[in-house]
């Protein structure tokens, strides 16, 4: 089996998800009392965030590539990075990394593609729904990517950095950010591109709008991964 190593504290509620979700579909796929081996550099979320809120990438590439360096170190054969916005250097982190990795952003255009969806919504941070790194792929994909509206990007990205990231899920904010859901209009399926935001929109969907998890989707890939 191949040794996976993940950075996480991106932030740390997520990262207990990550873990979670590996350990459940590993179980699901080998059956039996089995349980995986891997690794998790839980890193300052502050030397990621900071730099990619004073778009001084060059720095946020340096960080990852450094916490990566010492999962390899550890004996990780390949990697992830636990978090969206962080996929903003992927390119650049992928090229320099001493050991292969898998882009969240290709797995869940994967997803999308599979699921046949031609029009997708996306939500997370607004370096992450305004970002090239998710519109670009998808655009290769021929699903068009639609952007919430400028107000309803405020909302979200508010309520993310400053309630979902800390772990504060309060129902009123998950109220709020369900209508901006309803107000997407004639898309297929809306992206979970924050991996905060499945653990305060726990449904699979929501007015018969699928969510695309995109934790579940990562985990996915790494298990599938960890088992060639």
């Amino acid at each position: 089996m191949k040794a996976l190593g993940i950075i996480g504290g991106l932030g740390p509620e997520s990262t207990v998800d990550y873990y979670q979700t590996i350990i459940r579909i590993y179980r699901e796929r080998v059956g039996g009392d089995v349980y995986p081996q891997f690794f998790i550099n839980s890193v300052d979320l502050t030397t990621v965030r900071d730099p990619i809120v004073a778009d001084d990438l060059a720095l946020v590439a340096r960080n990852l590539v450094s916490a990566i360096e010492k999962l390899a170190r550890a004996g990780a054969d390949f990697g992830i990075i636990a978090a969206n916005t962080p996929h903003i250097v992927f390119d650049d982190v992928a090229a320099r990394s001493p050991i292969p990795l898998i882009s969240i952003v290709d797995a869940t255009v994967k997803a999308a593609q599979d699921r046949q969806y031609k029009r997708v919504a996306i939500f997370g941070t607004k370096f992450t729904m305004n970002g090239e790194f998710y519109a670009k792929p998808f655009a290769r994909a021929n699903i068009e990517l639609v952007r919430p509206s400028a107000a309803a990007q405020d909302y979200i990205h508010d309520k993310y950095m400053n309630e979902l990231v800390p772990g504060n899920f309060l129902p009123e904010t998950k109220a709020g950010l369900l209508a901006i859901v309803d107000g997407m209009a004639g898309v297929d399926a809306v992206i979970l591109a924050g991996t905060e935001l499945p653990l305060i929109l726990r449904e699979p969907e929501h007015n018969g709008i699928p969510f695309l998890n995109t934790t579940v989707i990562h985990c996915q890939e790494a298990v599938t991964e960890m088992l060639k």
